[in-house]
Order: C-alpha cells, then structure tokens, then sequence
C-alpha cells in the first residue's frame, strides 16, 4: 500500500465516531434488569453475550440466569449514549450517567443483578 493511501486510510479510521455509555439487560421471565455503563458501545451487545456464553461474565446472578432461561430470555437496551470526542474525562463522566440510570431504576435485590455499591 502506498504512502498516499495509508494516509487516507488513517484519516478516515480518526474521523470515525465512538460512543460511551449506559445499557441494560433485561429478564424478560422476572423482570429483573442489569445496568451498566462502557466507554464503547461498539458491538458491546455480542462482546457480553459471548462472555456469558462461555460462563466468564462479571455478574454471577446474571450468569446464572443466563445459563438457567437461555439467551432468547434477554433484551438489550442502550439507555444513553454520548460521543467520546466532547468528553474530556469518560471514567468520570460513564459513572455520573450510569449512577443517574441506578438511581431511577434501582435494578437492586428483587427487581435487579446490579448490587447496592457503600
């Protein structure tokens, strides 16, 4: 590939976007919800689903619905969405929109897999 080309090429992958933010999983059988949020959102859906295929997702009450009711059990919602390109600080700013989502939607205890943080 030639130098002129290379450089086109590098250009393009720096204008293309990228997106934080907040998602949710969804029991469709107890209705309990999983909240979380990722500095991209870029294919985050099958990253996590084959995470929990293989059994080495991070949530062990989820994993184990996960392996209990099947996959075809949960729905994938991106809640909020932000371009990383205006933000300066993401770990600051993916933890102030995820704690607004816990806070409306407590997925704690019976109604969720995410535990209360002290």
């Amino acid at each position: 590939m030639d130098k002129s080309k290379r450089k086109e090429l590098q250009e393009e992958f720096k204008q293309i976007k990228t997106y934080m933010g907040v998602i949710q999983i969804i029991n469709k059988i107890n209705g309990k919800k999983y909240i979380d949020s990722y500095p991209n959102l870029k294919n985050k859906w099958m990253t996590i689903q084959m995470q929990l295929d293989s059994g080495r997702f991070a949530n062990s009450q989820l994993q184990k619905d996960w392996k209990e009711f099947g996959a075809e059990t949960f729905t994938f919602e991106v809640l909020e969405e932000k371009e990383t390109g205006d933000v300066t600080d993401i770990k600051w700013e993916l933890k102030q929109m995820e704690k607004l989502w816990l806070d409306e939607l407590q997925p704690y205890g019976d109604r969720g897999y995410n535990r209360l943080k002290v």
